[in-house]
């Protein structure tokens, strides 16, 4: 028996060339284990494609039936007509215990580029789950990836390694922002600028339940590209100071030279709306706001990314300590993983050597009964009972020494060797 893992992430390949191996839809994932079936038929096969990683894994009754390293790649370069030369390096392999080991750091996100977080293991869950509806899975296959999703929940529950947000905006919302509102399904939001963090902000935000959504950005297309994303509506850069007014959450992300907020921008709104609370994020560098603006009145909560850093900074230290308790756990589970593939392993073999021996016995009996008619019940049980002790106490040294070796690795010499000295067919 056989794992294997062919991969490439976010700490060993650029995202361009993980976009150019990625499975980007469903569809393609299908056609992908078609393709994976007809060049491998003897493997089983799951495709995990995130942004941040595309790793395949394969499973073989039979090692000598494992693709190498080249076969697979040559599967990428040939499905996404990217020449091997272009990426071979960065598709890093391996082999049992340490494929084992991969995948359950991957699920317990050991190796994501957030620490702890919990997305990764739902991405898993619907890999495995695309692979049996696509019957590209097996046994092997349903048993390790079951077991990686154990070992995540495991890992969750035994170590703090998922406590603590660790994103400047994930932050920002959960940890500044809710301690400001009880509640955001009833708050209307004003986003200044529409780059990558703004987006990232409006994600935490809608999870949150916010519906209100006003976006203003200086290049107009881009704003209305945010907003539809988010259900929200677009306004023209010039009307930035009367969405002020109505607005409970105020995320600026421009980064522009000078601050696009002043304490003078503020002074005439708050005079309409009164000092009712308002949060506002200014997530840009330089600073959007100027600092003046928390001053105006008591109802202003102002932070900045320093404000925000800092709490991630603590967190993610928090996070780092728990590292070495998650891959105590994730080595004591693939060590019981590899032992119970291992034991599998030599499972028929032990199965057929008893069935020989017990069979030989039975035939030995059947003689001896013909030849000794006069034995009444109780004697031919006691008979039976003499040569079953027999048999298993001589079985019990090949087969506890086998035990032994099934702890370290397949025992594929000494399987073998069992095989020749007592004629067992495959």
């Amino acid at each position: 028996m056989n794992v294997q893992v062919v991969y490439c992430n976010h700490q060993n390949a650029n995202l361009a060339l993980r976009e150019r191996l990625a499975f980007s839809s469903d569809e393609l994932l299908v056609r992908a284990y078609d393709e994976l079936r007809a060049r491998f038929p003897k493997s089983e096969h799951v495709v995990i494609s995130t942004c941040n990683r595309v790793e395949l894994y394969t499973a073989q009754e039979d090692p000598a039936d494992t693709p190498t390293h080249d076969d697979l790649a040559r599967f990428f370069s040939d499905f996404h007509q990217v020449p091997v030369i272009e990426f071979f390096d960065d598709l890093l392999e391996c082999q049992g215990p340490e494929a084992v080991r991969h995948l359950f750091e991957v699920a317990s996100s050991i190796d994501s580029m957030v620490l702890g977080e919990s997305q990764i293991v739902n991405q898993i869950k619907a890999a495995y789950q695309l692979a049996m509806d696509s019957s590209a899975n097996g046994p092997l296959t349903n048993s390790l990836f079951q077991r990686a999703m154990a070992v995540s929940a495991r890992v969750r529950t035994d170590t703090r390694l998922s406590e603590g947000r660790v994103s400047i905006a994930s932050v920002a919302v959960g940890d500044f922002g809710k301690s400001i509102f009880d509640r955001f399904d009833d708050k209307t939001v004003l986003i200044l600028g529409a780059g990558e963090m703004a987006s990232e902000t409006l994600m935490y935000l809608r999870d949150e339940g916010v519906r209100q959504i006003n976006v203003c950005n200086r290049r107009l297309e881009r704003a209305e590209a945010l907003a539809r994303e988010f259900s929200g509506q677009a306004h023209p850069w010039e009307s930035r100071l009367e969405l002020l007014g109505q607005a409970d959450v105020v995320v600026s992300t421009t980064g522009a030279e000078r601050p696009i907020l002043t304490a003078e921008d503020f002074k005439p709104i708050r005079k309409k709306t009164g000092p009712k609370p308002v949060f506002i994020l200014d997530l840009g560098a330089p600073r959007d706001v100027d600092s003046n603006v928390s001053h105006i009145d008591d109802g202003i909560f102002l932070y900045n990314i320093d404000d925000l850093e800092a709490t991630c900074t603590a967190n993610r230290k928090m996070r780092a300590a728990e590292i070495a308790k998650a891959r105590e756990i994730i080595e004591e589970e693939t060590a019981s993983f590899m032992h119970d593939i291992y034991h599998k392993a030599t499972g028929p073999i032990v199965k057929r050597l008893r069935e020989h021996w017990h069979e030989i016995s039975r035939q030995e009996l059947e003689l001896l009964f013909r030849k000794l008619p006069e034995l009444d019940d109780r004697q031919r049980e006691a008979f039976e009972k003499t040569i079953h002790r027999v048999v298993n106490k001589l079985l019990h040294p090949p087969l506890e020494t086998l035990r032994d070796e099934a702890r370290n690795g397949p025992p594929v010499g000494m399987l073998n060797t069992l095989k020749r000295l007592f004629h067992l067919r495959d």
